[in-house]
């Protein structure tokens, strides 16, 4: 969990910062567009429902995918659709990544590698139901 949500924490404040401030301003340059984008995705995949806390695992592959910007292209409101979906198709066609983390408790190479095919193979998928 350290390894992915490393820099979540200061992350989200820059996104709180600039979120504020870009409430007084209209131009923002590509940098700060982006990065208030991407805290948006980061704090919708924060939200569990009360008493229904995600396995380690399942946190692990959705923060990955967060902070590493495979969220950035698809609307807020996408996220919880994102998050709902990613999860059967971790199990079903890459059973290994949560069975490693689970196992080893960090993010090998492997599993990295594994992550990021998945993650591209759900785009693919995804992008066509929005």
């Amino acid at each position: 969990m350290k390894q992915v949500a490393g820099t979540l924490r200061l992350d989200l404040a820059q996104f709180r910062e600039l979120e504020a401030f870009a409430a007084f301003g209209s131009d923002l340059d590509a940098a700060t567009q982006k990065q208030l984008t991407r805290g948006e995705r980061l704090v919708e995949l924060l939200k569990q429902p009360q008493f229904k806390p995600l396995p380690m695992e399942k946190m692990v592959t959705v923060l990955f995918a967060g902070t590493r910007g495979y969220l950035d292209k698809y609307p807020r409101e996408a996220v919880a659709k994102y998050e709902e979906g990613l999860y059967p198709f971790v199990e079903n066609r890459f059973p290994e990544i949560f069975s490693g983390l689970k196992e080893k408790k960090e993010i090998t190479k492997d599993i990295e590698s594994k992550l990021r095919q998945c993650l591209e193979a759900y785009d693919e998928e995804f992008k066509d139901t929005i």
